[in-house]
């Protein structure tokens, strides 16, 4: 005889029912009640155990959440927002050039898109996941079960929901009894009371008052004028020396903002220490037509070497300036006889030898003695001390003026005879370095360097033949480098009409220097090397800045090589094209002429036709 099994304990019923709910021991009989429910027709049943159950979703036929797609909806709203946001700030209502890129420019835009689609997808995952779980609620019937507890320890239980249509109370008691639940009970409304206490609201009240102190004192400080300081919270943000390239700076010991290379070093793989590939210039030419220029020149490439200050000679070396003067000073003293018998004769003018020939002439000197005057007591010291013929040649031009020995030496030179030329040609080349080196300034710039006062003649010997060999890759590479820093002036044709260059005709900018065009017959090869249009890219010209440290000396040559492709482009006749395509290409040409010329009879056939 089989024993019967006692019927599940119930407890009575209350006003508002909210479901059913049934204990069970094991896993297994929660498994099995649950696949049950589900076959039974329920669709909002839900379990309740002190650890994840694996495969407790499919026995109770929860559906796939439709959280997904809701974070999907709002990352693509995000996405949305973000683009017709920036199109509209930049493309439409303010066109602002940035970086040379388009106003509409997709890439640029892809940061904020990024962002935007993160938050809104984060907060439709957020609030979504609030409105399928019907948060928030102050308050679970769930929780009115005193052995509900339990749930979070050893006892698992099954619910089914009162919104289910195939809901019975009796029913769904008879049910869950028939699966093997241990104690059924109601779920009825929590009958606490539901009204807030009076603290939590005055303090909610005082945290909300308090709370708008802050703004409230922000919108002060923003209408108001004050003298006292501002409050700096992180005074080392406040305060960071953010300097531009070009500033000075007190953190460095050379008083730099902007840090130089180390010396000595260079970039893996960039050991290029041809100077003519660095320069654009012929480095051999060069030092033989101007060698102070190629000194520097070659002390800049190579950076462990120092450069001397003023004329750009390396350190170490004697300038041929400094040698000229030491054997133009040591002339005097082997014609110290042809300058003592002036010195004797007349020591209180303290004439040199060079004016001898002038002393014969009376008219000669009427002009010098009234320009040079001196006191008295200056000539008898003169007379007195009797100086040497070397320490007048060497002396006597810095105290003299040159202007005022021009118009003397002029005249004696028109009347001297020609035996005594090299006695006054001596002293005055003595002078000359005396002259155009005092002692109290720094030595003056080669004139290879100077800045050209009028029109001048480029004698730079630059390269005329691309040291690259010129091939589809580097022409692809001087393509790329182009197009992202030339174009953005001179345009992607090179004609000069790039955005910046268009954005400066728009807004009718004064001190805007247009770009040349690189079609222009002055910057082909024969007139202009491809040297120079290296150095140009490298250093610069008017408003043109130099690329030297941004672009290697490789992609510079590149970019010439596309530069030159780009002239040819413009200006190709017949024989450039390859023989195996000319053929095509003149079809191709034979075709355009013809439409062009039937075209061109139609408009005079309409034309006419108009006029009668």
């Amino acid at each position: 005889m089989s024993e019967t099994k006692p019927a599940p304990k119930t407890v009575a019923d209350g006003n508002t029912v909210h479901g059913v709910v049934a204990e069970f021991s094991d896993v297994d009989s929660l498994l099995a009640a649950c696949e049950r429910v589900r076959d039974a027709g329920y669709t909002k049943a839900d379990a309740f155990t002190p650890f994840p159950v694996h495969g407790i979703d499919k026995a109770l036929g929860i559906k796939p959440t439709v959280l997904p797609w809701i974070a999907l909806t709002a990352g693509a709203i995000g996405t949305c927002t973000a683009l017709t946001m920036q199109i509209w700030m930049n493309g439409i209502d303010y066109q602002y050039i940035i970086s040379g890129k388009p106003y509409i420019s997709l890439p640029a835009f892809i940061p904020v898109s990024f962002e935007l689609t993160i938050l809104f997808a984060s907060f439709g995952t957020f609030f979504g996941m609030w409105a399928l779980n019907g948060l928030p609620r102050f308050s679970n019937p769930m929780f009115t079960s005193p052995r509900f507890d339990r749930a979070t320890d050893d006892t698992f239980f099954l619910f089914l929901d009162a919104k289910d249509k195939r809901f019975d109370e009796a029913g769904a008691k008879v049910l869950l009894g028939d699966l093997g639940g241990e104690f059924v009970e109601p779920v009825v409304e929590d009958d606490s009371p539901k009204k807030i206490p009076s603290f939590l609201l005055i303090g909610l009240a005082l945290v909300i008052a308090f709370s708008m102190i802050p703004a409230l004192l922000v919108a002060r400080m923003r209408v108001t004028k004050s003298s006292s300081p501002r409050f700096h919270v992180f005074p080392d943000m406040d305060f960071s020396p953010a300097k531009d390239a070009q500033q000075i700076s007190t953190l460095f010991a050379d008083g730099r903002a902007m840090r130089p290379d180390v010396p000595g070093t260079v970039n893996r793989g960039e050991l290029d220490w041809d100077v003519d590939f660095q320069t654009g210039i012929d480095m051999e030419k060069l030092a033989q037509i101007d060698a102070p220029r190629a000194r520097q020149l070659v002390a800049m490439m190579q950076s462990d070497t120092e450069i001397g200050e003023g004329d750009g000679e390396v350190a170490g070396e004697e300038s041929p300036a400094e040698e000229a003067v030491e054997e133009v000073t040591e002339e005097p003293q082997t014609e110290e006889p042809a300058a003592e018998e002036p010195m004797a004769d007349e020591p209180a003018t303290e004439e040199p030898a060079a004016d001898e020939p002038a002393a014969e002439e009376p008219a000669a000197d009427e002009p010098e003695a009234e320009m040079q005057e001196e006191p008295e007591s200056v000539k008898e010291e003169s007379a007195s001390e009797e100086p040497t013929a070397e320490e007048t040649a060497t002396e006597e031009p810095a105290s003299e003026e040159p202007a005022a020995e021009a118009p003397a030496e002029e005249m004696a030179a028109e009347e001297a005879p020609a035996e005594e030329t090299p006695a006054e040609t001596a002293p005055e080349e003595a002078a000359t370095p005396a002259e155009a080196e005092p002692p109290t300034e720094k030595p003056a710039a080669p004139a290879s360097l100077a800045p050209a006062s009028g029109p001048t003649v480029d004698t730079t010997p630059w390269l005329t033949e691309n040291p690259l060999t010129v091939d589809a890759e580097v022409l692809a590479r001087g393509q790329q480098q182009f197009n992202i820093y030339c174009s953005v002036c001179h345009g992607m044709n090179g004609r000069g009409n790039g955005l910046v260059n268009q954005r400066a005709q728009q807004i009718l900018a004064t001190t805007w220097t247009p770009p040349s065009s690189l079609h222009d017959q002055t910057l082909y090869q024969d007139a202009y090397p491809d040297g120079k249009l290296f150095s140009t890219i490298s250093n610069g010209v008017r408003k043109m800045p130099g690329y030297a440290a941004q672009i290697r000396a490789k992609d510079r040559w590149a970019i010439v090589s596309y530069v030159r492709a780009l002239q040819a482009s413009q200006n190709a006749t017949l024989d450039d094209v390859p023989a195996s395509q000319r053929k095509a290409l003149q079809a191709k040409q034979a075709e355009v002429q013809a439409e062009l010329e039937k075209a061109a009879a139609k408009a005079a056939a309409d034309a006419q036709q108009s006029a009668t």
